[in-house]
C-alpha cells in the first residue's frame, strides 16, 4: 500500500531536524518537504492559498485564519517560543523616558499589524507599562497574511519610500517592533531587555509562543487519525534535541539554542512543552491580546483552535 505524502513547509531546527534529515519518520505516512527561503512566505502561501497539507505557521497569523474560517487546523506542537522585550527600538533623542511617552506617536511594526512578535510586544507595552495602544499610530512595513483582516483606523502603512530602519533612525517615527537597526541615536525601549523575559518567566510562567504546526482540514477530514500521528511524530523528533540542550552537548549552539538552555535551567522543565495543558497560560493570553488589539473579533476557547483527538496529548 502507497503511504500517503503530506506537502510540508518547516523550518530546519534543533527540534525538527530529525523529521527534516528522515531519522524519525511517522507512521502510515510521509512528509514531502517544500523549501521556502524564508518560512513567513510558508504562512502566506498556506493562508491564501492552502498550498501545503503541513504548515508551520505565526500563532496570531492563524488566531486571524481562523476568524476568517480559513480551512486549517492546528495541531498543539508549539515550535518556536521566545522573549520580546527586547524587540522594541526607540529613538533616543525625540525625549521618551519610558514607554508611556510613545503615546501619541507614530510607532513602526515590522510587516504587518498581526505579526505574533507586534501582538506580544504591544501587550508588553500595555499590560505592564500600562500604555493606551489606541493612542499610538502604528506604521506598518507590509501586509497582512489574511488578506481578508481589516486593521484598527490607528493602523497606517508606510508610504513614504523609506524603510522602518531609516525612519527610526531619523527620529521620523518614535519606536519600531520587530527591526534591527545599528545607530547611535537608537536603542532598547525596555531596559534590561535581554533578562527581564527571563525573570518573567521565573516569576509568572510567562513564556510566549511564535509559532504553531497547522493541518489542512481536508487532509484531516480524508485521515482523522493523522492528528495523533503527526504529533507523534513530532514528540519523537523533539527527544534527542531536549537530550542533548540538558547534556549541554549542542554543537555550535544558536542563539535559539542558548535561549532554550536557559529557559530549562530557570524552569528546570522541557523548554518547547507541546499540548494544550503545559501551554495553556500562553494560549489564553494570546488570544486575550489578539481581541484586545482588534485582531479577532470574538474569544476562541483554547479547545476549538485544535484538532479533534489531541486535546489530551501532550510530550
Amino acid at each position: 500500500m502507497t503511504e500517503r505524502i503530506l506537502k510540508t513547509a518547516l523550518q530546519t531546527l534543533g527540534h525538527t531536524r530529525a523529521l527534516k534529515d528522515g531519522s524519525v519518520r511517522p507512521a502510515g505516512f510521509e512528509f514531502e518537504f517544500a523549501e521556502v527561503p524564508a518560512i513567513i512566505e510558508a504562512f502566506r502561501r498556506m493562508v491564501r492559498g492552502l498550498e501545503f497539507d503541513v504548515s508551520e505557521m505565526a500563532l496570531t497569523t492563524y488566531l486571524c485564519a481562523r476568524s476568517h474560517h480559513k480551512s486549517f487546523t492546528a495541531l498543539p506542537i508549539f515550535l518556536v517560543r521566545g522573549f520580546h522585550h527586547g524587540a522594541i527600538l526607540y529613538n533616543t533623542r525625540l525625549g521618551i523616558r519610558s514607554p508611556k511617552d510613545l503615546e501619541g506617536r507614530k510607532v513602526g511594526v515590522n510587516r504587518g499589524y498581526t505579526v505574533t512578535t507586534g501582538v506580544w510586544a504591544r501587550s508588553i507595552l500595555q499590560h505592564e507599562h500600562g500604555v493606551d495602544l489606541h493612542k499610538i499610530t502604528w506604521v506598518l512595513s507590509g501586509d497582512e497574511h489574511v488578506a481578508e483582516f481589516q486593521a484598527p483606523p490607528n493602523v497606517v502603512s508606510n508610504e513614504t519610500g523609506t524603510t522602518l530602519e531609516q525612519l527610526l533612525a531619523a527620529g521620523e517615527i518614535a519606536a519600531a517592533i520587530g527591526v534591527q537597526v545599528e545607530h547611535p541615536d537608537v536603542a532598547h525601549l525596555i531596559p534590561d531587555s535581554g533578562d527581564v523575559g527571563f525573570r518573567e518567566l521565573a516569576r509568572s510562567g510567562h513564556y510566549p509562543i511564535n509559532h504553531v504546526l497547522v493541518v489542512k482540514d481536508a487532509t484531516l477530514e480524508s485521515h482523522p487519525e493523522f492528528a495523533v500521528r503527526i504529533f507523534e511524530a513530532f514528540a519523537e523528533a523533539k527527544r534527542p534535541y531536549l537530550e542533548r540542550l540538558r547534556a549541554g552537548q549542542i554543537a555550535a549552539p544558536s542563539k535559539v539554542d542558548r535561549l532554550y538552555r536557559r529557559v530549562l535551567e530557570v524552569t528546570g522543565r522541557d523548554p518547547l512543552p507541546y499540548g494544550i495543558a503545559p501551554n495553556r497560560q500562553m494560549l489564553e493570553a494570546l488570544i486575550r491580546y489578539a481581541g484586545e488589539q482588534q485582531i479577532i473579533s470574538r474569544p476562541f476557547a483554547v479547545e476549538e483552535l485544535f484538532a479533534s483527538g489531541t486535546a489530551g496529548l501532550a510530550a
